[in-house]
């Protein structure tokens, strides 16, 4: 086996006396192996197989897990090693970090569900996303620690100023009446908080990030060949199998990574009445082209649509809008 990594770690015992053990990363014939060896109290040595297989950041990540928590038993390594993942955070992030864990683990599930269910009604009245409104992990703190007042509220991270004038009287109301055992303000987490636990899940929700950037690359290089054949909407959500409001977002990451995606949008308006789409035109040209609300209020009777009309009509309000700004900020640079 080839030796890639090795190093000693020290623990007083009880009487005085010190435990060593080691820790090292091999390879052989493209196969990753981590071992832990330690002399027990009684001089006895064993030896533990941590890991083995094929993957370099899944072997990395169970080596980053492992000797965090036999640090947190006490262990000491002679050459210094950065375990913690919270050794390349600011105090801010590893904070918030901090309270999104104890979050996950303490919410109300049924105070959650009642505050999301807030959220999806006030969205449908702004005309906004719902994360816009509110993060699922904002959701989650709130419905952990139950925030009674609006300075609580705003002790949460990303609960600022604006955001709780506009909408901390509706949550109070949803919170108020939860009965809680914690307080405010929250530097009593850290010391409810197991580290090794803690760093296991900083690194599975880095693992989880990575994963589902990979993800994210392969379904938009499956969608830019689907749309070179000029797949439709409804094809492209059946292939990609993904909600179509997420769809339209990675379309419109697309078009701000640079690519060509005029033909595809023409197409795709085609299907929409000339007049909807000249009344939606004169209508970003004057209100703006920031929120869809009130061009799709411009162009239809909103009173009389039904939910589904109304998202169908926002899918090709998204694309008008972007042939929009492609058309007119060249205009509008020019005019400067």
């Amino acid at each position: 086996m080839n030796l890639i990594f090795l190093n000693s770690l020290e623990k007083a015992g009880k009487e005085g006396n010190v435990r060593t053990a080691q820790v090292t990363i091999g390879e052989q014939q493209g196969i990753w192996h981590i071992m832990w060896t330690e002399v027990q109290e009684d001089g006895r040595k064993t030896q533990e197989s941590w890991y083995e297989g094929l993957h370099w950041e899944e072997m990395l990540a169970v080596f980053r897990e492992r000797v965090f928590a036999k640090q947190c038993e006490g262990f000491k390594p002679l050459l210094d090693i950065r375990i913690s993942e919270l050794a390349d955070m600011d105090d801010r992030t590893a904070y918030t970090q901090l309270l999104h864990y104890y979050s996950e683990q303490h919410a109300e599930e049924p105070l959650y569900e009642a505050l999301r269910q807030w959220r999806f009604k006030q969205a449908a009245s702004d005309g906004k996303a719902p994360f816009i409104i509110a993060t699922n992990r904002l959701l989650k703190m709130i419905a952990a620690f139950l925030p009674h007042t609006e300075d609580e509220l705003r002790q949460l991270p990303g609960m600022g100023k604006a955001k709780a004038e506009r909408y901390g009287k509706d949550i109070l109301a949803i919170t108020i009446q939860q009965e809680r055992v914690t307080s405010f303000p929250l530097a009593w987490v850290q010391e409810q908080v197991n580290p090794a636990e803690f760093n296991t899940w900083l690194l599975q929700e880095k693992e989880r990030r990575r994963k589902a950037e990979a993800d994210k690359l392969e379904n938009k290089r499956v969608l830019l060949e689907a749309i070179s054949r000029g797949e439709m909407l409804d094809e492209l959500q059946e292939k990609i199998r993904v909600q179509r409001k997420e769809l339209l977002g990675w379309i419109e990451e697309l078009d701000r990574d640079g690519y060509d995606l005029a033909p595809y949008i023409e197409q795709v308006l085609e299907q929409v009445p000339a007049v909807e789409r000249e009344l939606a035109w004169q209508a970003f040209e004057q209100q703006g082209d920031r929120y869809l609300k009130p061009i799709l209020q411009k162009v239809y009777a909103q009173d009389s649509l039904s939910a589904k009309e109304a998202e169908r009509i926002y899918e090709w309000l998204r694309l008008l809008r972007l042939k929009f700004r492609r058309t007119e900020r060249p205009k509008q640079g020019e005019a400067s």
